[in-house]
């Protein structure tokens, strides 16, 4: 038990770097996000978080786009509780067989336009999950998806690099599943 304890002492911690304060990368992606929200929208962005069967890897990159790293809140963007409140579904895991039918509900209750993200790999195609009698497969299986975002996990620069992308592509016609 000591040795461990001298371990910790010794070594780094296994997280990500402190941030650099006011790093300008990100500053630069915050303004471009906001302005494209804006543009797009005339206001904030609101997202909806939904697990259509995951392990929990993508969740923790999503709940950490809300952490004092990241602070979602100051691109302009926001989650939200009720898919009716939402602007872009964040859709991770693999859709199992006992989410297909909530995954279309949530899909029809949010408003025109909405916009749909396959977030992680298992998201796309099924990943490694891709196999099990309880999967039907990648999201695009059950709703439409606008954009993918690679990864297991993706990071959360890469998810919001990815809603940028989102943000300036042309808007597709709407469509129910």
């Amino acid at each position: 038990m000591r040795r461990l304890l001298f371990q910790g002492l010794v070594r780094s911690p296994l997280t990500e770097r402190l941030p650099v304060p006011d790093d300008p990368e990100l500053a630069a992606l915050s303004r471009k996000l906001d302005a494209a929200a804006k543009r797009r929208l005339g206001r904030s962005l609101s997202i909806r978080a939904i697990d259509a069967g995951s392990c929990n890897g993508c969740e923790l990159e999503i709940n950490a786009l809300s952490n004092a790293f990241y602070d979602l809140e100051r691109f302009g963007l926001k989650f939200v509780a009720s898919p009716r409140h939402a602007d872009v579904l964040f859709v991770t895991g693999p859709v199992t067989k006992n989410m297909r039918e909530a995954l279309g509900r949530t899909y029809r209750a949010t408003p025109d336009p909405k916009w749909v993200v396959a977030v992680g790999d298992c998201a796309i195609d099924g990943g490694l999950f891709a196999e099990s009698y309880a999967v039907i497969g990648g999201v695009a299986e059950v709703i439409p998806v606008d954009l993918i975002i690679r990864g297991c996990p993706p990071r959360p620069r890469d998810l919001l690099n990815g809603l940028l992308a989102l943000m300036e592509q042309p808007r597709r016609a709407a469509s129910s599943p």
